[in-house]
């Protein structure tokens, strides 16, 4: 569960470390009292790039779009398992959804494969 106003790890090597969630693109909304927008497993966010490794590709305080590679709540799957990781991550995209870096770091969930990001699925060590 991804939602504005949060910090996220970089799981890539564009020179970004941590990003600031300024919009969830699509996303889930519940029905009722709570509509705040979330995002999970493959969705596009909207992020502000907070620091960032000097001569990087991206500089702090450029605004970027972010696919969510891992996730810190439980999401659960078709099979009816659940997949978690220790803390979440995102990788910087370009307009048509590539990477901007050239390596992910970790592991990504599988269901990216599914979103059409298989771009990033084949340059990450490990799909989980």
């Amino acid at each position: 569960m991804i939602q504005a106003e949060m910090r996220m790890d970089v799981a890539d090597n564009t020179g970004a470390q941590i990003v600031y969630v300024i919009r969830v693109l699509g996303g889930s909304t519940q029905t009722g009292a709570f509509t705040r927008r979330t995002a999970s497993l493959g969705d596009v966010i909207i992020c502000s790039v907070k620091r960032a490794m000097a001569g990087g590709e991206v500089k702090a305080g450029e605004v970027v779009r972010c696919v969510v590679v891992r996730v810190a709540h439980p999401v659960r799957r078709s099979d009816g398992s659940y997949v978690r990781f220790d803390k979440s991550a995102a990788v910087l995209i370009d307009a048509e959804g590539n990477p901007k870096g050239t390596r992910i770091f970790g592991a990504v969930a599988r269901e990216l494969r599914e979103k059409n990001f298989m771009k990033i699925v084949s340059l990450a060590a490990e799909v989980v």
